[in-house]
């Protein structure tokens, strides 16, 4: 089973490595970093680099396909016509899951992939979905067929391990989720804009606005 983990300039990283960090445990699995071109790439900040060790070309039929997001400057280029689209749009007919992180549903939203779907993504973006025919759902997981939409950043550990149970069985996903000892106890609540105190959500919807 392969599992391809799409990377582009300005990439979160939590949203790549989470999901690396969980798929890649399932036995049998091959994971691959998968760019327009082979190399370094740089993430969001761009003073952290991961490579991707094949061309979209070399990637033609993966079992599993994760999109990680990025701030909408970075994700912007991959939502127009161009080779991430088209290659997502090809390897999405013979995916038996099409994922993403975050503001990576946007770029499968642009691709036509979630039409008629539920769909989540970053809170501050989750309602963007609605353009791509998509429906928003603020869950930290949503299932619809085979694709698999996952909240912001963090939540792709969440997608992983749902994804881990559904390939590879309950017992597997709890093995791999005590291996990586995910048992989140943050010490704020403040993780969601339901939960967070206001002025702290207003801070950063402006700071999102100065951004885009």
């Amino acid at each position: 089973m392969q599992i391809a983990i799409l990377l582009y300039p300005g990439f979160t990283a939590l949203d790549a490595v989470g999901p690396y960090d969980t798929l890649s445990r399932i036995a049998g699995a091959e994971t691959v970093f998968v760019a327009e071109r082979p190399g370094p790439l740089p993430n969001e900040s761009g003073n952290l680099t991961l490579r991707a060790d094949a061309g979209l070309a070399e990637v033609t039929s993966p079992d599993v396909v994760v999109v990680p997001g990025g701030p909408p400057v970075r994700t912007e280029p991959h939502r127009r016509p161009g080779p991430v689209r088209d290659w997502l749009t090809a390897v999405d007919r013979g995916t038996t899951w099409t994922t993403s992180v975050c503001t990576g549903s946007l770029i499968l939203g642009a691709a036509g992939l979630l039409r008629g779907r539920r769909a989540t993504s970053h809170w501050l973006m989750l309602e963007q979905l609605a353009a791509y025919g998509a429906e928003p759902a603020g869950e930290r997981v949503v299932l619809d067929g085979k694709y698999v939409t996952a909240a912001g950043v963090s939540a792709g550990i969440d997608m992983g391990l749902t994804l881990v149970g559904r390939i590879a069985g309950d017992r597997a996903a709890q093995t791999v989720q005590l291996f990586i000892e995910y048992d989140p106890r943050p010490p704020y609540d403040a993780g969601s804009p339901l939960t967070a105190p206001a002025d702290v959500v207003a801070a950063a919807r402006a700071a999102a606005g100065t951004l885009r």
